[in-house]
């Protein structure tokens, strides 16, 4: 049985988790903390697993010449949290307490500004491809480690990017089982 991860309250890391600093991050506004969490997918060349291109997106150092998708993204500044690979391995890329730039324009609750009280988890996936069983353990061992260290987050207060911007995004998508997911919690 996997070991529960400890955030460590004064960096906001995830200890024993592999740590690559983005630099698509902020402080949150004061007096703003962290009340949920948003579940997200990514595939970068879209479709394909497992090579290095959503780490370079988030640092900002993806070659947007070794792809014809890459060209559309040229230029964007995006990061997450978390990112959850198909084999489990978890990256964080932002310490919990700092802002990422992951929900862009959309609502949650009735507010604006999600980014602002949100930790934002990208699973490696797609619409299209069911995710692993490996992602799904590790994906309920970071969220009890979240709702631990920040009460505020409960299983109700976990959505899914296509909830926060209905219309714009389908993430994590159809093949997410969300009922497993909620059940293990």
């Amino acid at each position: 049985m996997a070991t529960s991860l400890k955030i460590d309250e004064k960096s906001g890391l995830i200890e024993g988790v592999r740590f690559v600093s983005s630099p698509n991050c902020d402080d949150r506004p004061p007096g703003c903390g962290i009340e949920v969490v948003v579940i997200h997918a990514i595939s970068l060349p879209p479709a394909q697993f497992g090579g290095p291109d959503i780490e370079r997106l988030f640092c900002n150092t993806l070659d947007c010449r070794s792809h014809p998708y890459y060209r559309e993204i040229e230029g964007l500044k995006v990061s997450s949290h978390l990112l959850i690979r198909r084999d489990g391995e978890i990256v964080q890329f932002v310490p919990l307490p700092a802002r990422a730039w992951h929900a862009g324009e959309s609502c949650c609750e009735g507010r604006t500004r999600v980014n602002d009280f949100s930790i934002g988890v990208e699973l490696e996936g797609s619409d299209r491809s069911p995710f692993e069983d490996a992602q799904y353990r590790a994906l309920q061992r970071v969220t009890k480690a979240i709702m631990q260290a920040y009460p505020a987050v409960t299983p109700a207060r976990i959505f899914g990017h296509a909830d926060i911007a209905p219309g714009r995004k389908t993430d994590p998508g159809p093949l997410f089982d969300w009922a497993r997911f909620l059940r293990a919690l």
